[in-house]
C-alpha cells in the first residue's frame, strides 16, 4: 500500500472512529478498494459499511473479496458471515468454525472482536444476524 492510499484508508478511519454515518464513508472506501483493489483492510471496512447501511448484496461481493485477499482476517470472516446471513446464503458454518479455532489459537482477538460487535450493535441496534454471531462465538 502506497503512502496515499494509507494515508486516505488512516483519515476514512479516523472519521469512522469519530462517530461519522457509516452512509458518508461508503464512498471513501469505495475509492480506497478501487485505488488499492488488494488491500483487504479496505474490502474488509467497505464491507462493514455496506452491512451497517443494509446494502447487503454489496456487503456479500466486498467481504467475499476481503477474505479471499486475507483467509486470516477474523473481521473479514464476520462481516462474510453478516452477509451470508442477512442474503440468506449458506456456508456460515464454515466461517464460525474458523473463528472458534481462531480465538482459541489466539485468544487475544476476542477484545478486539468483541469491541467491533459492540460497536455494530450501537450502530445498528437490533442487528439480529449480529446478535447471532456474537451467540455462536459465546461473546
Amino acid at each position: 500500500m502506497e503512502t496515499t492510499e494509507g494515508s486516505l484508508f488512516d483519515k476514512a478511519m479516523a472519521r469512522y472512529e469519530s462517530g461519522i454515518e457509516a452512509s458518508e464513508l461508503i464512498k471513501d472506501f469505495e475509492t480506497i478498494t478501487s485505488t488499492a483493489p488488494n488491500q483487504a483492510a479496505g474490502w474488509t471496512c467497505l464491507a462493514w459499511l455496506q452491512l451497517l447501511c443494509n446494502q447487503n448484496d454489496e456487503a456479500l461481493r466486498s467481504a467475499r473479496r476481503a477474505v479471499k485477499l486475507n483467509r486470516q482476517d477474523p473481521q473479514a470472516r464476520i462481516n462474510l458471515c453478516l452477509a451470508l446471513l442477512e442474503t440468506k446464503s449458506k456456508g456460515v458454518r464454515e466461517h464460525i468454525d474458523f473463528l472458534n479455532r481462531v480465538l482459541v489459537a489466539v485468544p487475544d482477538l476476542e477484545k478486539e472482536l468483541k469491541n467491533s460487535i459492540e460497536d455494530g450493535l450501537n450502530r445498528k441496534p437490533n442487528w439480529l444476524a449480529l446478535e447471532k454471531i456474537k451467540t455462536w462465538l459465546d461473546f
